[in-house]
């Protein structure tokens, strides 16, 4: 038997999909994508977390490496009601396995999901055992043992090296990256319209960044909570008012805490490709995809920094702008994958503040 053993004391049963002795722990959050489960294993955003999709078939239309938004999967474990495993397809199950990453199938992943809303995020962790017992005992020590990990999951998951990459227009300007667990999706487009684009690792200086002479800098997305990221804020202030800054999901989180607001951890985040956003930016309500667990406190927010962008669910704050420190944010991806497209013209806007 296998069980997803929750740190507040529920337990799961389902099928084992891992490879022997492959148990594993980490945070337990949910997605309501219907599709993307390649893009969201591989998104560096997931670090450290078990993800539960609530669409019911998984793994049903394959794999291809051209969906990935890294170079590997990131996640710690994949919990689903029906994970495909047939003689004709069982690339995705197959692709876990040999990446060491466990998965479960044939779990009440409704009643999960409910539990998730109710007690929020909660740590967990996925074990194969003969008996509950055994299973509730051994994920004790892994979840412990997971969360003696160093905080800054950005720093995890960030590059080691300066990357410099031609971009497509020669007429566009320099961007610089501060990868904070950077998807790909956010590089291509910054490619699309830029001359040279630079991925810097998430504790690079304010000096590193000006040396190389940027038009603008990206604050990328990534994982874990704002508030345990070293370096970074410290950078971006210097920068602030300097050259133009966008962040986004992360970089939205630490562009809010270089201009002196405050985050908070929300009860069980906001994870999918079908949330709905105000936006007074391009003046228009449209659908976005989701990946974080934290979000911006509108009321730690100093003077002169506008709120431009909301959640419609549930009222957060979703997007910030100073004019006079010449940036803004958004917390959702406009880069999308998966997810929709309407909130890509963004970057569209970023591009046009460069010029």
């Amino acid at each position: 038997m296998s069980y997803l053993v929750l740190e507040s004391g529920e337990v799961f049963e389902g099928q084992w999909h891992g490879i022997k002795g492959g148990d594993s722990a980490g945070e337990v959050v949910f997605n309501t994508s219907h599709s993307g489960y390649e893009e969201i294993a591989t998104d560096p955003s997931y670090y450290s977390q078990i993800v539960v999709m609530t669409a019911p078939m998984q793994g049903n239309y394959g794999v291809s490496k051209e969906f990935w938004e890294s170079e590997k999967i990131w996640i710690k474990g994949f919990v689903c009601l029906e994970l495909q495993d047939t003689k004709r397809e069982s690339g995705w199950k197959d692709l876990l396995q040999k990446s060491g990453v466990p998965a479960m199938d044939e779990v009440d992943t409704r009643r999960l999901v409910k539990t998730l809303r109710s007690k929020g995020t909660v740590w967990g962790a996925m074990v194969s055992a003969e008996t509950q017992e055994e299973a509730i005992a051994r994920a004790k020590l892994l979840i412990i043992k997971e969360q003696q990990k160093d905080k800054d999951w950005c720093y995890a998951t960030t590059t080691k090296d300066v990357q410099i990459l031609k971009g497509k227009k020669t007429s566009g300007p320099r961007v610089a990256v501060i990868d904070l667990g950077c998807k790909k999706n956010i590089v291509r487009e910054l490619l699309d319209t830029s001359s040279e684009v630079g991925v810097f690792p998430s504790r690079v200086s304010a000096q590193e960044i000006m040396n190389f002479k940027p038009d603008g800098v990206m604050l990328s997305n990534g994982p874990g909570d704002p508030k345990d990221v070293q370096k970074t804020v410290e950078t971006v202030k210097s920068l602030l008012g300097k050259v133009y800054i966008m962040g986004i999901c992360m970089g939205h989180h630490i562009l809010a805490l270089a201009l002196g607001g405050q985050t908070y951890k929300l009860k069980f985040g906001h994870r999918g490709s079908n949330h709905p956003i105000r936006d007074e930016l391009l003046k228009k309500v449209y659908v976005s995809s989701q990946n974080h667990g934290y979000a911006v406190d509108q009321k730690s927010l100093p003077e002169g920094i506008d709120v431009t962008h909301w959640n419609i669910n549930d009222n957060t704050v979703a997007g910030l702008k100073s004019a006079a420190q010449k940036c803004f944010s958004v917390q959702y991806h406009p880069e999308s994958h998966p997810g929709p497209h309407e909130a890509r013209e963004l970057f569209t806007y970023f591009m046009s503040e460069l010029n």
